[in-house]
């Protein structure tokens, strides 16, 4: 009798794993360049340079590492692609076409950051996660950490990531 319920029981485990397997599948979504808005004094006398491209790279990078280490998130990567011909002054500034984008690309999500440059030594930083068919915020974070300059954007979206997109 014992052993009848705990094969029950085990088989119950078992079947009830398996539909919450089945339930959380990772949904797909898609990881736009990290966009700059630079605010500071000198925006428009010193321009984007090497280190803030890099920065930016390294950025969506750590986001794009985050999802899929988290189990949750497909990371759908587009090659090649030029945000610039659909949104001149940035996916920031478009209404969230960024889930349009994301969606004629195969991704269920489309992920958005902005670095906001105060001063050559503080920043600002917003993500965004959209939903591609109703275009709603499934989740957003903003943080003022004001961590340093363009070196620091990296683990500012570390942060972010771990403590507002991914909770």
């Amino acid at each position: 009798m014992r052993f009848r319920t705990l094969t029950v029981l085990m088989m119950l485990f078992m079947g009830t794993a398996f539909a919450h397997a089945q339930q959380t599948k990772p949904m797909s979504i898609e990881v736009f360049p990290f966009e700059l808005e630079d605010k500071s004094a000198g925006a428009g006398i010193i321009p984007l340079d090497e280190h803030d491209r890099r920065n930016l790279f390294e950025s969506a990078q750590v986001a794009k590492d985050m999802l899929f280490q988290s189990g949750r998130f497909t990371v759908i990567d587009v090659p090649g692609r030029d945000e610039q011909v659909v949104a001149p002054h940035g996916l920031r500034n478009c209404g969230g076409c960024e889930g349009q984008i994301a969606k004629e690309h195969g991704a269920s999500l489309a992920l958005l950051g902005v670095i906001t440059r105060v001063n050559r030594t503080e920043h600002t930083m917003f993500i965004r996660i959209l939903d591609v068919e109703t275009g709603k915020s499934v989740s957003e974070g903003f943080t003022d950490l004001r961590m340093g300059s363009n070196h620091a954007w990296p683990r500012s979206v570390k942060w972010l990531m771990k403590n507002r997109i991914l909770q």
